[in-house]
């Protein structure tokens, strides 16, 4: 399977371009929760972390990887505290990522599935057929 990035941008891809061989998955909101859906940490980067951590759950569970996600769509519950953290949020973004940029949103939220969520984060990736 192949990508091709279109307009590459620092951190992020306007575009991404797949040959449609593939299989189309489609990764639901997570959230920083473990497995008894309790919010790991009050701090939004281990929130980051962790809610990526667990869309890149769902991809391997589906039989992919990283490189195979396309689009993420990232919901912060305050894009200054983003801002803000933003080299810590990179680290954390390339520990599960490397250097594969998807096409990516921040989206400003008022509120998230659970009230103690500061980070929500959906996702598609295109799978090998």
């Amino acid at each position: 399977m192949s990508f091709t990035l279109i307009n590459p941008a620092r951190g992020y891809s306007n575009g991404l371009l797949t040959d449609p061989g593939g299989k189309l998955l489609f990764i639901a909101g997570q959230v920083a929760w473990d497995q008894n859906q309790k919010i790991v940490s009050d701090d939004f980067v281990e929130q980051f972390d962790h809610a990526l951590a667990n869309v890149i759950t769902v991809v391997k569970a589906a039989g992919g990887n990283a490189d195979n996600v396309v689009r993420l769509v990232i919901y912060v519950t305050d894009k200054l505290e983003y801002r803000q953290r933003t080299k810590e949020v990179g680290e954390r973004y390339r520990k599960h990522m490397g250097k594969h940029f998807p096409a990516m949103v921040l989206v400003e939220v008022k509120g998230l599935v659970d009230d103690g969520a500061k980070v929500e984060i959906e996702g598609m990736a295109v799978l090998p057929a």
